[in-house]
């Protein structure tokens, strides 16, 4: 339990330069009290006394607005910056050199039951308000930026940003991914075309008339034009109304 909590100090040592000494780290830093009072909670989690457990965690995020499931694993050397607002789900596994800011959730995406929530592999950041939902794993050394919502598997040292969460980089280098070449409104459009073909075929079956489009209204009038036309029609409109 102490070599964990010496770990602790040391992640918030060398992540944090506002960390001044270690007692001082100790002494005030949040995420430190909520990684030493979840050390408790989850030992008494596997001793079978989860109301305890359970009253201990609540206590801890009373003091520190850190939520921890006392099931949760979390190894040595993580640190939880600020952490406000920080909540850990019960089957979520944090490796060492982790760093939380605040606002993050490590959660799940329903009542599904086993392994729902994520598995964080060593030295990944997750940057303040970002959301991890799902039972997959977060790759060695990957970044979430903040506020993205990542909802599947993320690669050894990717980078992933925006809602739902996508990778911009790998290693620095952006990918050349099959998402990043999709457009949303053309694959929607396709599939409206090839609904509409397979309705005209059906309809040309049942009717034996053949279906198909003017050249007026596949090109409809322009905007200009229309508007002058409707100029015209109200201007005759209203020389009828003064001859009446």
């Amino acid at each position: 339990m102490f070599k964990r909590l010496r770990a602790d100090i040391n992640a918030a040592k060398r992540n944090d330069p506002a960390a001044r000494n270690k007692f001082e780290i100790w002494l005030t830093y949040s995420g430190v009290h909520a990684l030493s009072w979840h050390r408790l909670a989850n030992r008494l989690y596997r001793m079978h006394l989860k109301l305890l457990a359970r009253m201990t965690s609540q206590f801890a995020k009373f003091l520190t607005g850190i939520e921890i499931h006392p099931a949760a694993k979390i190894e040595g050397g993580v640190f939880i910056d600020h952490g406000m607002g920080v909540v850990i789900g019960e089957t979520a596994e944090v490796k060492s050199g982790v760093v939380i800011y605040q606002g993050v959730t490590l959660g799940g995406t329903g009542k599904e039951k086993g392994k729902r929530h994520p598995t964080i592999e060593k030295d990944v950041i997750i940057s303040a308000g970002a959301k991890v939902l799902g039972g997959f794993t977060v790759g060695e050394g990957a970044k979430i930026g903040a506020g993205a919502v990542v909802l599947k598997e993320v690669p050894p040292h990717a980078t992933v940003v925006g809602v739902p969460g996508r990778v911009v980089r790998i290693k620095g280098e952006k990918p050349d991914l099959l998402q990043e070449k999709l457009d949303p409104n053309a694959e929607e459009i396709r599939a409206l075309k090839c609904r509409i073909h397979k309705l005209e075929s059906a309809l040309e079956r049942l009717t034996g008339e053949k279906f198909e489009c003017t050249q007026d209204e596949l090109f409809p009038v322009p905007a200009q034009e229309a508007e002058s036309n409707d100029g015209e029609m109200n201007e005759e409109i209203g020389k009828e109304g003064l001859e009446e």
